[in-house]
């Protein structure tokens, strides 16, 4: 059923800042008992995805200042764009990193990488360039929607995510059928975008696709 990693061509993240987010996103949604994690869900490519478009440079966004305090209902106030804001922070996390243990973040035990994420969410590592809380905000937010997303976005690979919460992705022709049928799970084979514009779900004449249920 899971498929096998593939090697991704990364469009804006350099090898460093790579090591960097798998290490980071494995302790954010580690890989356990339910299952694999974010970093066996590609969330470090889906994350690359994100700053190679227009989201990562601010390509729609008013950039021309002020930059006051902003509170936390204003939403992004910081003048770098996500894609300012993780090469900085990494390099300078990465920085702290060797200051404090010797090594950089992905060669850290998992505990010393759970004391250095918790520092960056709580504001207690103060980077040069970047707030700490923004970067983590913005890493933690990234990681989760890399891993539930639909995996036309290049995260949720094998759709890790949705089998880890039971969610069937695109609705099927006959789902309305389901609905009055009250404390019954309904277990299918999740189906993603992307299996349908490649052609590996069957689908109606409307282009619903055909849920194959999971044997219990």
């Amino acid at each position: 059923m899971e498929e096998s990693a593939a090697a991704h061509a990364y469009g804006y993240l350099i090898q460093p800042e790579v090591r960097f987010l798998d290490a980071a996103v494995a302790r954010l949604i580690p890989a356990d008992e339910l299952g694999p994690g974010a970093k066996e869900a590609d969330v470090t490519y889906f994350i690359d995805r994100q700053l190679v478009s227009s989201w990562g440079t601010h390509g729609r966004n008013y950039r021309m200042g002020p930059w006051p305090e902003g509170t936390p209902q204003q939403g992004f106030q910081s003048p770098l764009t996500p894609q300012e804001i993780y090469r900085a922070a990494i390099r300078e996390t990465n920085i702290y990193c060797n200051k404090q243990y010797g090594k950089r973040f992905d060669l850290l035990a998992p505990e010393q990488q759970d004391e250095v994420l918790h520092g960056l969410e709580d504001g207690k590592i103060e980077l040069e360039s970047v707030s700490s809380k923004l970067f983590f905000g913005l890493l933690l937010r990234n990681t989760e929607e890399g891993f539930f997303s639909d995996p036309m976005y290049g995260g949720n690979r094998d759709k890790i995510g949705w089998r880890l919460i039971g969610f069937p992705g695109v609705a099927a022709s006959d789902y309305a059928q389901h609905m009055e049928e009250y404390n019954v799970p309904y277990r299918v084979e999740p189906v993603s975008i992307l299996d349908i514009e490649q052609k590996r779900v069957q689908v109606d004449a409307q282009g619903y696709p055909k849920h194959v249920k999971l044997k219990d």
